[in-house]
């Protein structure tokens, strides 16, 4: 496959260990927003060194923002998904509803919409 092709670049950084959870955190629950401290604590065999990594290659793929509260002490920093973010945790969702059609019996992770997961 020719590393240009959209597929082979989407791929390259959709497919990293962690990205998709690191996403999916970041839909979960009610807040939008989620704090490193609490992306490290539902995420909790990442090591800090790959959620770092993790977080600044999906900012820079614009699926994420980071917003910066210099206010505070200590400084706070915040994660949200973007427009573009939010409609890619539709297509994880399909990935989801496929998975547990067609390869993965799983009675605990039955429902499509990861947004109110407990697991």
């Amino acid at each position: 496959m020719n590393e240009e092709c959209t597929i082979y670049k989407t791929a390259d950084f959709i497919g990293k260990r962690w990205t998709i959870v690191i996403l999916l955190e970041l839909y979960r629950g009610k807040s939008k927003t989620k704090r490193y401290s609490q992306l490290k604590e539902n995420i909790p065999d990442i090591t800090p060194k790959i959620l770092s990594a993790r977080l600044k290659e999906l900012e820079k793929e614009c699926l994420i923002t980071k917003k910066i509260d210099v206010k505070s002490i200590p400084i706070k920093c915040e994660y949200k998904l973007t427009k573009s973010g939010e409609e890619f945790i539709k297509i994880i969702q399909h990935l989801k509803t496929w998975s547990l059609k067609w390869k993965v019996n799983n009675k605990v992770c039955e429902h499509a919409n990861c947004k109110e997961c407990k697991i």
